[in-house]
């Protein structure tokens, strides 16, 4: 399941940085959630609780107020992870309700001694019993493992250059893609962290291009990028498929030049149809923060506006297409909108289930123009001392098996469509759907698509396609936009 839940990037003068947190994380299954909440002007963590029947916030205030910009990360086993910076010193524990109080487990501190180092967490991993952070300094970032280990924060893996961003690319947290700075170029490469941080390159469009990875499905491989590749110096969001050579491809309705679009969140179980996953997508404008609503196979954004309280940037797809948007208001402090996936170009609405036929009504009939063709006739032979009676096959209707023209005919052999056949290189396979490029919005890169395949890719591709010709231009008020619906 994917889930990212990131606030816009913030450009200073020599990079492009994150350097506001989220306004609530997620863990990678949807059970829990966590924020820094404001009380008057003391923040403290809360952690929010998303697999009931409703959900439902628990405090967890310490013995003293939290900086803000406080880093919080839940866990699948109910604790939530907290950064604190002290004295230059990293400090990790993990907090957990008990009783009216909070209970706090210290797990250790990392120590940076460069004073232009900064360590910020990862994403939740898949499973939610560990929880990583970067430590980026000005010649390479360190991947460190601060909950989960045996003995506090563990050092895994140093990765030469400046490191941002951080994807989980498998349902086992092993490979973690990061968009590593080096010699004025972006490129996103994979770190293999059972390999003593073994690296490879993943994003590479052009030579010359910067090319960041935004989000990544493990189910169906669907990733979406941000690059300059197709217009240099200015970045376009596109997507691809792990795996597939297939090009990258920047759809047209994802270019806003006043505004700014951020794909948070992407359908999982989509397995084999990557082209046919909702996107969740975040919209910045001169008219405030609204939500978009995107699959790779349509030319539409379906634009709805943000829910009222909304934790801007934070969301989670279930498998049965529903969106789910954590807010907060006063009245209504901890609450989850529910958003439908818009339908496919062609798929008939099935909210309701279709009426029945109508039948005529019935009218008697008189008995000389009753259908009498098709029946079986029996003659009846009385039997004295006997009130039943025996059927006697007569001379037309010999005793046995229904009529012929009662009888089902033989079915004809059929291929059923189901049945796939080994995939040769002229024909597609299932893991290439056969569906024409759009040259003028497809970039192909140097190596392939997506350059070298991280560690268990095999190369053959997952699925991919292009883009169907059925959907229009962004239309900022559609008439088939889904409701919203809070809880």
């Amino acid at each position: 399941m994917t889930a990212c839940a990131t606030e816009p990037a913030v450009e200073d003068e020599n990079e492009n940085e994150r350097t506001a947190g989220p306004a609530c994380v997620i863990t990678a299954d949807g059970t829990y959630a966590a924020r820094l909440a404001l009380d008057g002007e003391s923040w403290y963590p809360e952690r929010w609780t998303l697999d009931g029947p409703e959900p439902y916030a628990v405090p967890l205030p310490a013995h003293q107020p939290e900086e803000p910009g406080t880093e919080v990360l839940p866990l699948t086993d109910g604790r939530v992870l907290i950064h604190r910076v002290a004295d230059g010193r990293h400090v990790f524990s993990l907090l957990y309700p008990t009783g009216p109080g909070t209970g706090e487990l210290p797990l250790g501190a990392v120590e940076c001694p460069d004073e232009g180092t900064r360590l910020r967490l990862l994403p939740p991993a898949p499973g939610g019993e560990r929880a990583y952070a970067i430590a980026v300094g000005r010649g390479s970032t360190a991947v460190w493992l601060v909950a989960g280990g045996a003995f506090g924060p563990e050092h895994l893996a140093q990765v030469p250059g400046h490191c941002s961003g951080g994807v989980w690319l498998d349902g086992t947290g092993r490979l973690l893609a990061l968009d590593r700075d080096q010699g004025g170029r972006t490129k996103t490469v994979v770190v293999d962290l059972e390999r003593g941080g073994e690296m490879s390159p993943l994003l590479q469009i052009a030579e010359h291009s910067n090319d960041r990875l935004l989000l990544a499905d493990a189910d169906s491989g669907l990733i979406l990028i941000r690059s300059d590749a197709p217009s240099p110096g200015h970045d376009r969001l596109g997507w691809g498929v792990l795996g597939s050579t297939l090009p990258i491809r920047f759809p047209e309705c994802l270019h806003a030049s006043d505004c700014a679009v951020t794909p948070f969140a992407i359908q999982p179980g989509q397995v084999l149809t990557p082209e046919s996953c909702a996107v969740a997508l975040r919209i910045d404008g001169p008219a405030g923060t609204w939500l978009g609503l995107w699959r790779p196979a349509e030319r539409q954004v379906h634009h709805l506006p943000a829910p009222e309280g909304w934790l801007a940037g934070t969301g989670l797809w279930t498998r049965e297409g529903v969106l789910q948007l954590p807010y907060a208001t006063g009245a209504v402090p901890c609450g989850v909108a529910r958003v439908g996936a818009p339908r496919r170009t062609g798929e008939p609405d099935r909210t309701t289930d279709p009426a029945p036929p109508e039948r005529p009504p019935a009218r008697p009939v008189p008995l000389q123009q009753a259908p009498l063709q098709g029946r079986v006739i029996q003659r009846v032979r009385p039997v004295p001392g006997d009130e039943s009676a025996h059927p006697i096959p007569g001379p037309h209707h010999p005793a046995g098996p229904a009529f012929e023209d009662e009888a089902a005919p033989s079915p004809s052999p059929t291929h059923p469509a189901s049945l796939t056949h080994p995939a040769s290189p002229s024909s597609p396979g299932p893991h290439h759907s056969a569906r024409p490029a759009i040259e003028d919005e497809a970039v192909q890169a140097d190596s392939g698509g997506l350059g070298a395949q991280p560690p268990g890719r095999d190369g053959t591709g997952r699925g991919g396609g292009g883009e169907t010709h059925n959907g229009s231009a962004t239309d900022p008020s559609p008439t088939d936009s889904p409701a919203m619906t809070p809880s």
